[in-house]
Order: structure tokens, then sequence, then C-alpha cells
């Protein structure tokens, strides 16, 4: 007897310390992938320099300076006079806080250790900070649903991905940098309370659903996917306690919490966007008290208690769709926000709200880009997917559930991307993880020497399977505990077949499946390398695709490496060459970089609040010098920026834009009609454009003076002759033009002077007329 016990107390020993060296190689392994996320975002810095990049970036940079100069209670009652001239704007009540509390945090934090890092750099290595945390927070996620080989595998996958990469390099300072982070670990919370229904993790998840929402508004995606997930375990008979302690805090104290948010406040409990979450809260309730009533009531009571209870559920819903209904019904939009409109409609913003449609990002994105931005992991989601349905469990039916409703949004919107490269390296993962498990485990059983109870037939090429015991402890130290939960309705079949092998006295057994050793080796071989193709194109992406800052630009051509530097150039031109309270005029696109670089007051600029206000820039670059100068001159603007590529070939200029700025403009003002600016339906700048195109202030700014580079005035972006290429200005003068004709700067003349013209030439007129009608007293 001594023997068996010594055996047995032998086995546990090691696999005690098996378990122990893998979580000590799991830690080492997880550092590593943070390391990597880190330093594989490092390519901008190195390459170029440590500058923020984009346009939005340079907005959330200055907020973060002015909060960490002026305090926190200065930063929510800021009103920014030098952006939306002359309506300005209140920054605390319209931005996102989360991002720039964030790095004022960690800008504070790092200056109390004595380590004097500026602002800016703090702002550049916020990304890539965060893009580290987010990949521990895949794996936190992943292992809650398939074992902790799976949240390594993803965590490394989410680490390199390129779309992730593209919103997280050193120096892209925007929401997402934090954002999806937040969104990966509430979603670890979510799953983490529903498979241990413990309230502490119910809400640690709703404080971190707080922080999504002060970091980005995508956070409406969370509130509607973890009550979409909600309602689908209930429809399918798997609803427990666990998933009410799961969903429930979240919805009441997250919906407190959000309306904490300044930006978000009412609109937490008043637009459509948080509906269903109530709705679905109503429902688990009614079905929460169903199972309770069941439980204490005999059956023929029961079936009168549900009947009560389901007639009041069902009262209680149609009165609270109601009141729902006359919130909204006043809404022309019923309620829903132009974005969330745009991604249920995708043709919504191209009909009535061009200035969302003109937007690059939220355009859909092609078959190409998909492969671009998250390469193999488009062919092993499905293969992942599967592996979810072997077992289904409720957290592996959430992570389905997020995969398909984020590579449906990510066809609407380009810049979901984002949230569905989470989701696909979740998925990648447990497909890899479950492969390299079966592929190591046919090469290991069929080893020289190797004992094994199955019966192997090597004869045939079909797949072999090995009986193994079904024992819950080891599993529960090696792959991670269980995360099944059957249905109600099955757990009396299962209980009935689980008694039947105990009867006999006999171990429930389960079979592995073994595939022959040759094509193991092979397919362990396509894996690897299909791993190494992924990396090379991650590494890529990184260093040559996402790392260009926007504010610096590059080419490449035979005599070497030509950069591009036109914009600083002009920022620095105004901030020297102008007085404080100048006024700058530009397409919407540059307002955050003039304000930040050049600290002018600007008319417009990315936050896109004000629809007439944009309409305004539009109409006047859409109309003729005169009425353009009227209406810059109503707004007190003293200098108008434009962006030109024709010389350098730089594609995203004025004139590529100008059509947006048409329809925006014709929007609000019905005289601007995109037609008048088209040639048989054709957009065209040479000698087959309109009248109506060459006259206008956008082509005359663009072009002026163009021929003088080559003689011919050829665009290199349009690759075409200009159409009107001899003209003067008579009000507007160039006052400067950047190195590359990039950025060409403009100013108002003064009214005074030319008025002044006029009434003389007027005066000598009629002084004229009348001396030669005048009769001569004398005669």
């Amino acid at each position: 007897m001594a023997a068996p016990e010594t055996s047995t107390a032998t086995a546990a020993v090691n696999n005690t310390l098996r378990h122990a060296f893998g979580n000590v190689l799991s830690f080492f392994i997880l550092l590593l992938i943070g390391v990597l996320a880190f330093s594989i975002r490092l390519f901008s810095v190195i390459k170029y320099e440590s500058v923020i990049h984009e346009f939005d970036p340079y907005f959330n940079y200055r907020v973060t300076q002015f909060l960490s100069k002026n305090g926190i209670y200065e930063f929510w009652n800021w009103f920014d006079d030098r952006t939306w001239y002359p309506l300005g704007r209140v920054i605390g009540g319209t931005v996102y806080p989360g991002l720039t509390l964030t790095a004022g945090s960690i800008w504070w934090f790092l200056n109390s250790l004595n380590i004097p890092l500026s602002v800016e750099t703090v702002c550049v290595f916020t990304a890539p900070i965060f893009s580290a945390f987010a990949s521990w927070a895949t794996y936190l996620l992943t292992k809650e649903v398939k074992g902790s080989g799976a949240g390594l595998t993803a965590a490394a996958l989410l680490a390199m991905v390129p779309s992730y990469i593209s919103r997280s390099v050193a120096g892209s300072y925007d929401n997402e940098a934090v954002a999806i982070f937040a969104l990966i670990f509430t979603f670890y919370l979510y799953i983490k309370t529903l498979n241990t229904g413990s309230l502490l993790y119910a809400t640690l998840n709703a404080l971190s659903y707080f922080y999504m929402v002060c970091s980005w508004g995508g956070y409406t995606f969370i509130i509607n996917l973890i009550p979409m997930h909600v309602l689908l375990c209930i429809v399918t008979g798997r609803y427990s306690p666990q998933l009410y302690i799961a969903y429930a805090p979240l919805v009441v104290l997250g919906t407190v919490l959000a309306a904490l948010v300044p930006v978000v406040g009412f609109n937490a409990v008043m637009t459509s966007e948080h509906f269903a979450s109530f709705l679905v809260f109503i429902v688990i309730h009614v079905v929460a008290l169903v199972y309770y009533i069941k439980g204490i009531l005999s059956p023929n009571m029961f079936k009168v208690a549900v009947t009560l209870v389901v007639s009041a559920g069902l009262a209680v819903c149609c009165a609270m769709m109601a009141v729902l209904i006359a919130l909204v019904a006043s809404s022309p939009t019923k309620g829903w926000s132009g974005r969330s409109l745009s991604l249920l409609d995708p043709t919504y913003a191209s009909k009535y709200i061009p200035i969302i449609a003109s937007v690059s990002e939220h355009q859909p994105p092609t078959w190409p880009s998909y492969f671009m931005d998250i390469n193999v992991l488009a062919f092993l989601v499905p293969a992942g997917i599967i592996a979810c349905f072997s077992p289904l469990s409720d957290a592996s039916s959430f992570v389905v559930l997020y995969i398909v409703t984020s590579v449906y949004f990510s066809g609407v919107m380009v810049r979901l991307m984002l949230v569905l490269a989470p989701a696909a390296c979740i998925l990648s993962g447990i497909a890899l993880s479950q492969a390299f498990d079966v592929f190591t485990r046919s090469i290991k059983f069929q080893l020289p020497g190797f004992p094994t109870n199955s019966e192997v037939d090597a004869g045939d090429g079909n797949p072999i399977t090995v009986e193994a015991k079904n024992d819950a402890a080891k599993t529960d130290k090696t792959g991670g505990p269980s995360k099944d939960r059957p249905s109600r309705k099955n757990k009396k079949k299962e209980k009935g077949q689980a008694e039947r092998p105990s009867a006999k006295g006999k171990p429930e057994k389960k079979r592995l499946l073994v595939l022959p050793l040759g094509a193991s080796i092979l397919a362990l071989l396509l894996l690897v390398l299909l791993g190494a193709f992924y990396v090379v194109h991650c590494v890529w992406a990184a260093a040559e695709a996402y790392s260009a800052p926007s504010i610096v630009l590059t080419s490449h051509s035979h005599d070497g490496l030509h950069v591009f530097d036109d914009f600083r150039e002009a920022y620095a031109w105004l901030r020297h060459n102008t007085d404080v309270d100048d006024k700058v005029a530009s397409w919407w696109d540059y307002g955050y970089q003039t304000t930040a670089m050049a600290n002018r007051t600007v008319i417009v600029d990315n936050n896109t609040w004000n629809n007439t206000h944009i309409a305004t820039v539009g109409t006047a670059m859409s109309s003729p010098e005169k009425a353009a100068w009227e209406i810059f001159n109503s707004l007190d603007v003293k200098y108008v920026l434009v962006l030109f590529g024709g010389l350098v070939g730089y594609p995203s200029d004025d004139i590529n834009k100008f059509l947006w700025m048409v329809r925006i403009g014709g929007g609000v003002f019905p005289h601007i009609k995109e037609p008048d600016y088209l040639r048989d339906g054709q957009y065209r700048i040479d000698s087959e454009a309109t009248p109506t195109m060459l006259n206008c202030l956008m082509y005359k700014l663009s072009y002026y003076r163009f021929v003088e580079t080559d003689g011919k005035g050829f665009d290199r972006v349009r690759q075409t002759e200009i159409g009107k290429k001899y003209f003067k200005l008579t009000h507007f003068e160039e006052v400067f033009t950047t190195h590359h004709w990039m950025v060409r700067i403009y100013k108002l003349k003064p009214p005074k002077n030319r008025i002044r013209g006029k009434l003389k030439k007027s005066k000598s007129k009629s002084s004229s007329k009348r001396s030669g009608t005048r009769k001569n007293p004398w005669y």
C-alpha cells in the first residue's frame, strides 16, 4: 500500500512543480511580449524624431500642456477662445478626458520622482506603453476563454498586429492609444465575473467601463455588445446567477459613472445608443425572478406565478418602450448620433451628413486593407471560431459575438479595423494554440519509447485517437479551469450519462486526436513559416507604413532621400511673422495644428461640432475671389492657408478635398451647387474645367504663379496641365509659400486702400462730367 501512495505523492509534487514552472515561464514570456509591443512602435522615433503625429494628437497635446501647467480645475473650466472664432469652445465639456488625464498623471508621477521629462516626451510614448498593457489584457481575456497557451499566443499577435500599430506608434497621441486597452480590459473583467460570479470583479468591470467612457466615444460598442451577449445567453437557456452579477452592476454603476463625464452627461440615459442595455436590464430581472420563483414553488403554483411575472414584465417593457419612443420621437435622428447612424446605414452620412463622409477614416475599407492590417489572421479567424464551439461556453460565445459584430463595423468604417484587431488576435491565438496542441501531441505520442495505453494503427494514414483519463483536477492545473456551463435543459441528460459509467465502475474517458507523424511535422513547419511571414509583415508595417509622421514627409528617389518639412516651416512663419490676435482660415483638417504649432486663432478645426461654421469656410473656398473676401472679412480673418501638392505629388491636398468643401457648403448655402464644378460629371482642373471651377478661390490660391515652376503648370497629382495658368489676385496677396510649395499662405488685402482708389476714380469722373455739362455763368 505504501508504494502507490508514494507514487501518487511524487506525481502530485511533479505536477505542482510543473505548474509553478509554467507560471514563471508565462510571466517572463508576457514580459518579453510587453517589451516587443513597446519597442516595435519606436521606429518613428528612431527613423525620424520624437514628434507628435497626425492632426488630432496636436489638440490632445495642447490640452495636456494646459492641464500640466494650470491644474485639473482650470482644465474643467477652460474656455478656449483660439478655436472656432468667434464662437470659442468649452474644452472641459467637449473633450474625452481619459487620454489627457492619463498622460498628465504619468508626467506628474515622473516629475515627483525627480525624472524631468517634458510633457511632449510623455505624450509621444504614452501609446507604446499602453500597447504593452493591451497585450497583457489580451492574455488575461483569452486565458479566461481557452487557457494560458491561447492567451500567450493572442498577446503576442496583438503586440505586432499592424491595425493596432497604426494608432499606437510613438507620437500617435490619440484617444485610441489608451482606449483599446480599456476596451480589452473591460471585456476581460466581464468574462472573469461571468466565470467566477465575484462581485469584486463586477465592480472593477464598472470602473474599467468608466475609464473607457472617459477615453473614447467607442464606449458605446461595449454597452451594446455586452447586452447582446446577455440576451443571447438568456435565449439559449444559459442564464445563471453569474450572468446576473456580471451584467446588473455594470449597467447601474457604469451608467452612473458615465453620466459624470461632462462630454457624455445625460446622454448616458437619453440617447438611443444606451437603450439596449436598459431593455436587457429589465429582461434579465424578469428571468431572474422566474428562476427564483421556480425554486420555491410547486410546479402548479409556478405556472400561475410565471404567467403573472411574464405579464408584469411585458407591461413594464411596453411602458419602457413607450417612454423611450416618446423621448426620441422629437429628434430627427431618433436619438442616434450621426456616426452611429452611419454604422447602421452606411449610406446615411453620404446622403445627409457630408462632413462625416468627408473624413477618410470613415470610408469603407477595401479587401487589401484587411490583408494589410490583420494579415494572416484573416485566415485563422474561422478556425478560431470553430475552436470556440468545441466546447461552447459563455466566454467563447462572447468572443464569437465580438468577432461577428466587429467584422460588420470594420466593413462599414475603416477606422473600426482597430476594434476588429483584438478579436482577430484572440481567435487566431485560440486557433494556433489548439493546432500546436494537436500537432505536438501527435508527435509526442508517436515518439519511440513513449508509453501509451492506446491502440495505434500505423498502417493507414487516417487520424489516430488516443484514450486518456478525464481528470478534472489535472485539467485545472495544466490547461486552466473549464468555462463550460451547459444549459439547464440538458443538465438532466448529462447527469444520466455521467451516472452510467460510474455505476459500472469505469472511469470516464475522452478521445484525443492524434495525426500521423509526418503530417504533424509538416503542419508544424507550415505554422512556423506562417508565423514568420506575419512577423516580417508586421515589422515592415511598423517601420515603413505607419511610422512616418504626417507632419514630416519623406520621399525616396534615384538621388536619395528627400525630406519635406513644409508644415512646420509654414507654422513657424505664422508664429513669427503675424500678430498674436490674427485669425487664420483654412480647411478644418489643419485647425488643431495651426492652433498648437502656430499659436494663432482659427475659424474651424478638427472637432467639427458646428456644421454651419465649416460650411461657411467651404462656401468661401468655393466662391469667386470677391465673394470669398467678403465672407472671410466678415469673420475677421487676416490670413488664409491652403495645402497644395501639385508640385511634389502630395495627394492629400486641398484640391483633392475641394469637392467635399462644395458639398458641405452647398448643404447649408443652396447657391453652391456641385454640378457647377463638374464637366460632364467629372472633376477637372485642366482646360476642360468649368468657369465656376477656374474662378473659385481654392483654384486661384492653389495655382497662383504655379506656371512659373516649370513653364507649363503641370500638376503631378492630377497628372495634367492646369486650365487657367496666368491670372492675378485682386483681393488677396501671397505672403509666404514653403520650399516645396506644399503650404501657401495669403493675406487679405485691406478694404480701405481698394475703396479709396475707387472713390478717387469716381470723384474724378463725376467732376469731369459736371465740368463738361456746367454752363458758363458769364456767357
